[in-house]
């Protein structure tokens, strides 16, 4: 019998089982390989900083050297290069904006944010759209999404049920859950949006997102090791390509691209690139953002066996690694689910469910 079975494959599933793997938990994952969910369409971009208000991410200082610390760990066992650190290069457009970031760089944002005011700029953002300066945020970065989801699903592969799951199969026990002749003490669900599929933990309200990027090829841009962000972002992949992100959508939760997401796309990149470009890659995928903007993490109401871990939106490389220690560290019992994370805030709605 082993300590979990973890129901998913994208970033919050694959972050969970090296989390696990890292303080000698065992474990097997449950899920179909897709080439189109949303954590291998995602940039893997962090961004410490909130642009629309210039104010610092949620739990930035504590997220950010979480995530160092966390990938730099699974580079070693995947041997691979996941991370990259990048500057994310902001545009100004008034004057206003320009004193607003010196004013916070020099005070409560000094350790993201640049001070300097970039007036000239530099050979590699020829055919870049700046217009009237910029600011560059620092730590900064994404990660090698592909890299990650991929050789993790190979390094854990002796682990791996590539399959859907059927919730009907699974039977649950005082002091463990079974499924399909797999037995452990735990399950844990880290579907994402489609835990909408999951009777035991349908009444989350989650508030999913489609998002819908491009993979493009320019021999006219030199734009290396940033992030250009301009209403979008554009983020080199190496070999002439960028990547080009993103929309957001709510009416249409398929996984599929669409006509409306490239023309917005296409006006993103008007804004962003003076150059021509070749359309290489479309593609979809939906986030799982909760109603709050906060992770979705720990047990059942009713079933003390069944914990999930979701609810990680557009900002689940920044959010996972921290909030996956902090799970273990609950299950082992060395701390609590941080107060704004816990599932417990939901609790009243499996609640309604009995009593209707």
């Amino acid at each position: 019998m082993v300590d979990f079975i973890i129901v998913g494959r994208g970033l919050a599933a694959t972050v969970m089982a090296h989390s696990l793997h890292q303080q000698h938990l065992s474990f097997k994952l449950i899920g179909p390989h897709a080439e189109t969910n949303s954590s291998l369409v995602a940039g893997g971009i962090w961004n410490p900083i909130v642009f629309k208000r210039l104010t610092k991410s949620w739990l930035a200082n504590d997220l950010v050297p979480e995530l160092n610390r966390f990938y730099s760990a699974c580079e070693k066992d995947l041997g691979q290069t996941l991370l990259c650190q990048r500057s994310l290069v902001k545009p100004f457009v008034e004057e206003q904006e320009k004193a607003l970031w010196t004013k916070k760089a020099t005070g409560e944002l000094s350790d993201f944010l640049d001070p300097k005011i970039y007036t000239e700029t530099s050979e590699q953002f020829v055919n870049c759209k700046i217009s009237n300066a910029y600011g560059a945020v620092k730590q900064s970065g994404n990660i090698n999404m592909a890299a990650f989801i991929n050789g993790s699903a190979e390094f854990f592969k002796s682990s791996y049920h590539n399959e859907l799951v059927d919730h009907s199969l699974l039977t649950i026990e005082e002091d463990h859950v079974s499924y399909k002749g797999l037995k452990a003490k735990n399950i844990l669900f880290c579907e994402g949006y489609l835990v909408k599929n999951n009777p035991y933990f349908n009444w989350i309200p989650l508030k999913p997102a489609k998002g819908e990027v491009f993979t493009i090829e320019s021999n006219d841009l030199k734009l290396n090791n940033c992030i250009f962000n301009k209403n979008g972002f554009l983020m080199d992949l190496g070999n002439k390509r960028y990547k080009v992100g993103a929309t957001y959508a709510w009416d249409d939760l398929t996984e599929e691209p669409t006509e409306a997401g490239a023309s917005e796309l296409h006006n993103k990149l008007k804004q962003l690139i003076s150059c021509d470009y070749t359309l290489i890659k479309h593609a979809a995928g939906i986030r799982p953002s909760s109603i709050d903007r906060r992770p979705i993490i720990g047990a059942h109401p009713q079933y003390k066996n069944l914990f999930i871990f979701n609810g990680l939106g557009t900002k689940g490389v920044m959010l996972a690694p921290y909030f996956a220690k902090n799970f273990v560290n609950f299950y082992l019992e060395k701390e609590s689910i941080h107060e704004e994370a816990n599932v417990k805030r939901f609790y009243k709605n499996y609640a309604a469910t009995q009593s209707s």
